[in-house]
Formats: structure tokens, sequence, C-alpha cells
């Protein structure tokens, strides 16, 4: 932050992982805070995501060390709620479709060399070392079992950290509409929701999700977008032994606190059509499909019914990669935007807060700072 002094209050904008865990970091460190979002909490990209805990397959070196002080944070999360049913460490299987693209050999050396925590096995292993899956449908170049992988329900991960947000004296408005930031004299002087209301704040972190492009604009700041619309789709509670997250070539799958599987795909987001008026069609078939997809690679195919979906944006930068902190020429306006939000909620709220509250720049974040985007626009 370009200012010297702490500021004595913040405005968080979005109720999703991002603005609740940089909130109550704030608080935490003693600083007034109000939090507004356009609805209740985790109506966002938070409320539909796969949420896998994860540093798989390739990736920038900066992108994967604030991955796994991500994964870091989220083992200290569980030691404190050691009986949670929303936080579960219990490993990723991943395979690839048996074709040309097929990566299995090469990221489990690639990921070995790094020193991730990865094992390959060969159809006939997988029983014993993750229960649940139907290893006949495992493609011939096997597949990679992570051990340190999990998976976290984000809505329930917020419930618990606003608990603790108002505990700490925060401040919650829900169902404000959409909010602008305030800037006068080249900084940000508070929040302006939509019936009107002025928050004055010494800062502000935008994290409205696939919004944060749309907004920074109006301030004539550019960061580059390429969000989609995303489906992610519920199935009602079974009996089932499957407790790690897969990553297969048709469909995503991690259990759910209910004893249910959240289900994704790319194929199943491509189907999903906007109408006119903004809202979404999702085709009956589609959803079928995905159930049949997630039955498929499921020990014994068990018969999987919907219990509910939601479709949205999904946080994407232009480039892949996270944008965190301060506007290059708006003093004490943040932003936080990335796809990895499960992964990357607790380390960028904890980042972030440090950086509103002391000026600091921290290093992990030197290669996702929103400036970036106007220097490849030049």
């Amino acid at each position: 932050m370009n200012a010297s002094t702490k500021p004595s209050k913040v405005v968080v904008i979005g109720g999703g992982i991002f603005g609740v865990s940089t909130a109550v970091h704030l608080a935490r460190l003693g600083v007034r805070i109000v939090l507004i979002n356009d609805g209740p909490l985790a109506n966002g990209a938070s409320g539909r995501s796969l949420a896998w805990l994860n540093s798989a397959r390739k990736r920038t070196d900066a992108y994967h060390r604030l991955r796994l002080a991500g994964i870091d944070r989220y083992r200290t999360l569980a030691v404190r709620y050691p009986d949670a049913p929303w936080l579960c460490f219990d490993g990723g299987l991943t395979w690839d479709a048996d074709d040309a693209g097929n990566e299995i050999a090469e990221i489990f050396d690639y990921e070995r060399d790094l020193g991730y925590h990865a094992q390959w096995l060969a159809r006939e292993r997988i029983a014993a070392a993750t229960p649940g899956v139907d290893a006949s449908v495992v493609t011939r170049q096997g597949a990679i079992f992570n051990p340190g992988e999990g998976w976290v329900d984000l809505p329930s991960l917020i419930a618990t950290l606003v608990e603790e947000f108002r505990t700490l004296g925060g401040e919650i408005i829900t169902d404000a509409g959409r909010a602008t930031v305030d800037i006068e004299g080249g900084r940000a002087r508070g929040v302006i929701t939509a019936d009107g209301m002025r928050r004055d704040a010494d800062a502000v972190l935008l994290a409205a999700g696939g919004d944060v492009p749309a907004i920074v604009a109006e301030a004539g700041q550019h960061i580059g977008d390429a969000t989609p619309v995303a489906l992610l789709v519920r199935t009602k509670p079974i009996r089932h032994p499957l407790k790690a997250v897969l990553n297969t070539p048709r469909v995503a799958i991690r259990p759910t606190p209910n004893g249910g599987f959240a289900l994704d795909s790319a194929w199943s987001e491509e189907e999903v059509s906007v109408k006119p008026d903004g809202s979404y069609e999702i085709r009956q078939s589609t959803l079928e499909g995905l159930l049949r997809e997630a039955s498929r690679v499921l020990e014994g195919n068990p018969a999987l019914e919907v219990e509910d979906y939601g479709v949205g944006p999904k946080p994407i930068p232009g480039d892949g990669e996270p944008v965190f902190g301060e506007l290059p020429s708006i003093s004490g306006y943040f932003v936080a935007f990335s796809h990895s939000g499960a992964t990357l909620g607790l380390i960028a709220g904890e980042l972030l807060a440090d950086e509103i509250v002391t000026g600091r720049r921290h290093p992990l974040l030197a290669d996702f700072r929103p400036e970036r985007f106007n220097a490849s626009r030049r």
C-alpha cells in the first residue's frame, strides 16, 4: 500500500472465499472491517467450486510455491478442526485419456522431480491405494495418486470463518447489489452500494469473482479476463467408499460433507447456454451425462441422482495466473481474482491482509500483480 500508516477501516467487496478469508485476517490484525456482498455469502464461484486442494500437473514455479503454501494453511486448519466433515486430505487420483495427449508418465516424472508426492499406479494397484474406483476404466498408461491432496467444502469453510469474523467485531452487509469503489485523488476512499449508501474506508479489497475485471475497468484499469461459465452438479447422498478426489478424462469427482458427490467437467461446461436475459439453460441430457460418467468410474457403478447444481462464471484471469494486490495507479485499491480459489483461499487472504496493513509487498505474490496486464498492453 502506498500509505505508511496502518488503515483503521477496510471495506471488502465479495462474500466468497477470497473476500471472507481476507476479512478475517484483517480483523485478527485489529482492523475494523465491513464485508459487502451482492447476495448471500458464498453465492458466487465459491458456492459451485470443485474445491480440490492441489498443485498437481504443470504450472509455473511461482504458482506452484503459492499453491503449496495454500495447502499448508489448510493442513493447519485441519488440526484446528480435526473432525470437520468439510475438510479432508485423502489424496487425489488422476488419469488421462488413451490417446496421443496422454501425459501421465511425463507428469509423474515432473511431479517427482519437484518433490511433489506422487505415486504411479497400474490398474491392479489402485484399489489398495485409494478405494472406491472402478479400476477397469483406468487407461493402460495408469494413474497418478497424490496422497497429500484433499478437498474442502467452501460454503462450510466460509460459514466457519464468518463465525470468527463476527466475534472479532466484523460487520457483514448482504444483498447489497453491485457495489462500486469510490476513488478520489488517485486513491480508494470507500464503497458505494447499489442503494446509494456510502461506506468510507482507508482501503478497499475487490474480491467479486468474475466481476472483478469489469469493475476495475470503470476506474480505467485493465485485468485480462478469460472467465467462462461453469457447472457443478451435486448428487444425493449414497453409501460409497470413495474418499479421494478423482480427475478423469470425462469427469472430476469429490465427496461432499453429506455423503454425496460434487461433479464437473470441461465438456459439460461447454453445453451450458446463456439466454439473452443473462440466465442459464442446462439441458437434462447434460446432467444425465455427468451422472453417467461419474457412475462409470466409481466402484460398483452406483445409480446417482442430482440433488442440486450451480452454474455461473468461473473466475479465470486472461493469462491463467492469479491476480493479487494493489492496483498500480490507485492507492488503497486491492484486488483478488483467481481460478484456484479453494487452494489459495487461506494463503491469499493472509498475504493480502498483511500487505494492506503493513504496506509491504509479499514476495510470494510478486508474479501475480495486476500491473502485469498494463505492461502486456503496452
